[in-house]
């Protein structure tokens, strides 16, 4: 598997792994219609821009590295109560 892909399977590195995955089982079992998954493209566009948002806030306070690990958005989540996305 090219590094690429195997960075975006990575959990560590991308937060928005189970959405990806869901939007793309939706799109193999709906015959590739885009209309009937726009939920679940739209809860990934909202999961990055959440975890984007995290990143440059994180950036600008100088803590490294810049995305939480799997664990840490966790910690996040949880302390939230619910998903923000």
């Amino acid at each position: 598997m090219p590094l690429v892909a195997r960075r975006l399977r990575d959990p560590d590195i991308n937060p928005c792994l189970s959405e990806s995955d869901a939007s793309t089982r939706c799109m193999d079992e709906n015959n590739y219609d885009r209309e009937r998954c726009s939920t679940y493209f739209l809860k990934y566009k909202n999961c990055r821009k959440f975890w984007n948002s995290v990143m440059v806030k994180r950036r600008e306070n100088g803590v490294k590295p810049p995305m939480p690990t799997a664990v840490e958005r966790d910690e996040i989540l949880g302390a939230m109560g619910k998903m923000p996305y």
